[in-house]
């Protein structure tokens, strides 16, 4: 392979809302260029792009994947992403992986939902944009409307660098209106006033050149090719072109866009941090320090792990020993390799500004850092949908472990999570098609197949007012017996209570003589024992039945919080009294004076940011309230959109991602905090109960 310098090399993210054809713009770009020989197709699951046995069924892109072509003297890597906000984990990788994103859109169904919310993306990684409006040649094409669409949802910045011959099935070229033919016959929009519109927008990057223009003269070629690299890289301009991934008409003209107006990767201002967490500007420089970042972790059947790398600075070789930021120790690089979608090159070196991949290093992960500095973790999405798992079969238990790892590695907006209070094994994507294909992926790969249900919510036990009672436990069944007489108060203990301040008000306790205090559960302990009616050494027996019962619940089986428990008297034998007497006293002491203070479930209340075009936020907010919902405020999230903030009781949103894509027809996208627990109202709190006690009943 021909060994690039840095400004020759342009690492382009195609991104976009599924359909809009990025696949098969990379699968026409490879035969174009002649790195394939035959034609590949999505539809008849030969692309080249979509490997993945997945992808071939579904027809539509998961995993993002890299590939690279030459062209006009300059290498073009290029990586396809997921179109779907359902694997957007993927998508988000890339763009950071990349310097020039090509956010594609399909000329007939518009400005889509993962359109705005790639277009967000790439400005927040401060990528330089070009948008594509592909299927020019599709049904319904009104270019025009378009166009306005794009400059309203977008900004003016983005202009027309060619306009199409024709629409529909009458598209038949793309005239460049910077460099105008004699004929522009048949072209949708004026090219004249487009040029002129075109130059106003370049020019604005040079105060010199603009006042020139001003005064009548006009910018040079070289002067025009120059600040428009210079405005895109500024984001004052975003060219728009035109062309049909499946007619290739338009395609040589895009390529020559991304290699004349593609950003190399010298023109990104980046910044790492060094090992004191000061930050650096990094040079994108092959004899420079090493920085380089995983933006991509696969798991390949044949090579096993694969770790895609993008090399900022300096340079990565084989059998180099470097330090990672995910390990103490540093790790050997064997072997490297240029990707070809899932085809791998072996490369002895890959310098700065390259995308490269190396197999089967364990302590590489999605985000690891190579060499001295730090990147910047990539902003990945929390999943919010979350479903139980088990395997079908019983015996897959240890090969589900493994079979998740994997995916835990491979997608970072898939988390897998056993909750210690509700014993499931809660799976949680972006959504049901997200969780889906991981099931299929499983049970393809990994031979594991699940059984899945809605996972329980994992509510809490807490009290309402103060109690105080006993309870003795005493066994006589031959041998030895059982003795211990347990009293106890019990306080409630709101979060946040400083629980040293609390256990030394004399006044409330004035036999105090120690305390102790779980913040896990902020559960406080007071030993007020006087006289030893209850030796010392039974305490933590006690304590430990106060734990055991506050783990399994009282009245619905949830964990307890948010409790002071004062041990104030008692009674023990001398024969007969032991730890397991007083652990079991202690723990029925609990039950019975925590049903005497009016105990209550609390639930989780999460904060939600709701992001809705304007026609819907009154649908949305017309929703809230029968979710309990209380709407905190609302703000311009740009493009038409509106972003509602409310407090929600999680059990109210658990299928919400199904209810807000029914009402903004997908447009809608939400995120999910934790806040804290309230407690549950009268009547939802007996339906809790109710379903616990049905529960246990069946079990």
């Amino acid at each position: 392979m021909t060994k690039y310098n840095v400004s020759d090399i342009r690492n382009i993210v195609l991104c976009g809302h599924g359909g809009s054809g990025k696949t098969t713009l990379l699968d026409a770009i490879l035969n174009e260029t002649g790195m394939v020989k035959k034609l590949a197709s999505v539809d008849d699951g030969t692309s080249i792009c979509d490997f993945d046995e997945e992808e071939k069924f579904h027809k539509y892109t998961i995993e993002s994947s890299v590939i690279h072509v030459e062209h006009n003297g300059k290498l073009l890597n290029m990586i396809d992403t997921p179109g779907y906000p359902d694997f957007i984990g993927q998508t988000i990788g890339a763009i950071w992986g990349a310097d020039t994103a090509a956010i594609v859109i399909n000329a007939s169904a518009g400005i889509e939902v993962n359109t705005r919310r790639v277009f967000a993306e790439t400005k927040k990684a401060n990528l330089g944009r070009i948008i594509v409006i592909n299927k020019i040649d599709s049904e319904n094409v009104d270019f025009k409307k378009l166009l306005k669409l794009i400059q309203d949802v977008f900004g003016n910045e983005c202009v027309p660098l060619n306009i199409p011959i024709g629409q529909g099935h009458d598209f038949k070229g793309v005239i460049n209106v910077l460099n105008l033919p004699d004929n522009t016959e048949g072209a949708i929009e004026d090219p004249k006033k487009l040029r002129e519109s075109l130059i106003e927008t370049i020019v604005t990057a040079d105060e010199s050149v603009m006042e020139k223009y001003l005064e009548g003269n006009q910018p040079s070629e070289e002067e025009i090719a120059a600040l428009m690299k210079k405005s895109i890289l500024e984001g004052t301009l975003v060219p728009i072109v035109c062309v049909s991934g499946k007619t290739r008409t338009g395609l040589k003209e895009l390529l020559d866009l991304f290699s004349t107006c593609g950003l190399s990767p010298d023109l990104i201002a980046r910044q790492a941090r060094n090992q004191d967490g000061d930050k650096i500007e990094i040079k994108s420089d092959p004899s420079a320090p090493l920085i380089a970042q995983v933006f991509k972790t696969r798991i390949d059947p044949f090579v096993q792990k694969l770790n895609f790398i993008r090399i900022y600075s300096g340079s990565l070789k084989n059998g180099q020993t470097i330090p990672i930021s995910t390990g103490r120790r540093g790790v050997k690089i064997a072997q490297l390799f240029l990707m070809q979608a899932n085809e791998t090159k072996p490369i002895e070196e890959a310098s700065a500004g390259m995308i490269a991949a190396v197999a089967k290093l364990e302590e590489l992960a999605t985000g690891t850092s190579l060499g001295d500095f730090i990147m910047d973790d990539f902003p990945f999405p929390t999943p919010m949908v979350g479903l139980a798992a088990a395997p079908k079969s019983r015996g897959d238990e240890a090969k589900l472990s493994g079979a998740l790892a994997k995916i835990t590695q491979e997608d970072q907006t898939f988390v897998c999570q056993r909750n210690e209070q509700t014993k499931q094994l809660v799976i949680t994507g972006m959504s049901e098609l997200h969780l889906q294909v991981i099931r299929e992926r499983l049970k393809r790969r990994d031979k594991v197949e699940l059984d899945t249900k809605e996972p329980k919510i994992a509510y809490r036990e807490t009290i309402q007012t103060n109690a105080d009672g006993m309870y003795r436990h005493k066994k006589q069944s031959g041998g030895a017996g059982q003795f211990g007489e347990v009293h106890i108060r019990m306080y409630p203990f709101p979060k946040g209570t400083d629980p040293a301040e609390f256990a030394s008000n004399k006044s409330q306790f004035p036999s105090m003589k120690d305390f102790h205090y779980d913040a896990a559960t902020n559960f406080l302990w007071i030993d007020s024992i006087v006289g030893g009616v209850i030796p010392s050494n039974f305490f933590p027996a006690i304590e430990k039945g106060f734990k055991e019962r506050m783990s399994k619940g009282v009245i619905a089986g949830y964990q307890v919080q948010d409790v002071c428990v004062e041990l104030y008297h008692g009674k023990y034998h001398d024969v007969d009294s032991n730890e397991h007497a007083f652990k079991t006293a202690g723990s029925m002491a609990f039950k019975v004076v925590f049903q005497k203070a009016k105990p209550s479930i609390l639930e989780p209340i999460v904060k939600m940011e709701i992001t809705v075009p304007m026609s819907n936020v009154g649908d949305v907010n017309s929703d809230l309230p029968n979710r309990r919902g209380r709407p905190l405020g609302m703000e311009d999230a740009g493009g038409g959109m509106q972003t509602i903030t409310a407090e929600v009781p999680l059990s109210e949103v658990m299928t919400y991602n199904r209810t807000l894509a029914s009402m903004t027809g997908g447009q809608g996208s939400y995120g999910i905090e934790f806040l804290r627990y309230d407690v549950v109202p009268g009547n939802i709190q007996q339906q809790i109960i109710a379903s616990a006690e049905l529960a246990e009943e069946e079990e």
